[in-house]
């Protein structure tokens, strides 16, 4: 079993895979200033309510875009599995051709995204993903990565909106009853959330034209659930693409991943 950690500005998403299936997923919050004992307790707790055990994990990997962070947390996993952890980075295997201006420079959860999508989905494609910023990364029908974009998040956008008022409230991100607000909570998730959706959907339609072709959309990430149902873009939602992409990664890599501490 691998164990499977990405590590996000907001949240960190972990979970077990084995044999090619997902076993399952947990969201935790990024904590800057915990111990690698604080993370490794959290690692325990989300494995063994699965109904797992430290024990169960012969291999771990960890992707990042927190570099303060990544050495805590790999710690954390050594600790609690005993196993060497990879962390996705430069002299990886990926298997993924990278276009832009200086690969070195795309976000290892971008890449991660892209391997699980070449290998999921038909490309040309679309990857969506929702966190603390909103990402689109496009790849070319003979699955090269080709650039993206990448926008204010969902919850940016919210706290911005917030804080640089003085009389709207901080609101819960679940879909809105209808498009017109009729009172300022339901104005505000109309807002932000068919603003994200309509934004996703003329972003998809732009690079469809650059492109000149029609592409697959799939979307992740943790707001995604709530976004991709306001979109009139067909979108396919699949929430463990980051954790697929870690283990095929991993078992791309596996004999060095797999060497036990």
């Amino acid at each position: 079993m691998i164990l499977a950690v990405d590590i996000g500005n907001t949240n960190i998403v972990l979970g077990c895979c084995d044999e090619g299936k997902i076993l399952f997923r947990e969201r935790v919050s990024t904590n800057l200033t915990a111990t690698d004992l604080e993370y490794a307790v959290t690692l325990r707790t989300a494995v063994e309510m699965n109904g797992f055990d430290g024990s169960d994990i012969d291999g771990a990997i960890i992707s990042s875009v927190v570099p303060s962070i990544t050495n805590t947390v790999k710690a954390a996993v050594e600790k609690y599995t005993k196993v060497k952890c990879k962390v996705v980075g430069p002299g990886m295997k990926t298997g993924l051709s990278i276009k832009i201006d200086n690969p070195a420079q795309l976000g290892s959860d971008l890449v991660v995204d892209a391997v699980a999508g070449i290998n999921e989905y038909k490309a040309p494609m679309i990857i969506v993903d929702m966190g603390t910023a909103t990402t689109l990364s496009v790849i070319d029908a003979d699955k090269n990565y080709l650039g993206g974009m990448i926008m204010p998040g969902i919850m940016i956008s919210h706290d911005s909106l917030i804080s640089r008022t003085s009389q709207l409230p901080r609101i819960a991100l679940e879909e809105p009853k209808k498009l017109i607000g009729t009172n300022t909570v339901e104005c505000i998730k109309g807002g932000i959330l068919y603003g994200s959706a309509g934004s996703i959907d003329g972003i998809c339609e732009r690079i469809k034209q650059e492109i000149g072709t029609d592409c697959t959309v799939v979307a992740t990430g943790g707001l995604a659930p709530v976004v991709v149902p306001l979109c009139k873009t067909r979108i396919i939602l699949d929430e463990d693409l980051l954790l697929k992409g870690l283990m095929l990664i991993y078992n791309k890599n596996t004999e060095a991943a797999r060497t036990k501490l």
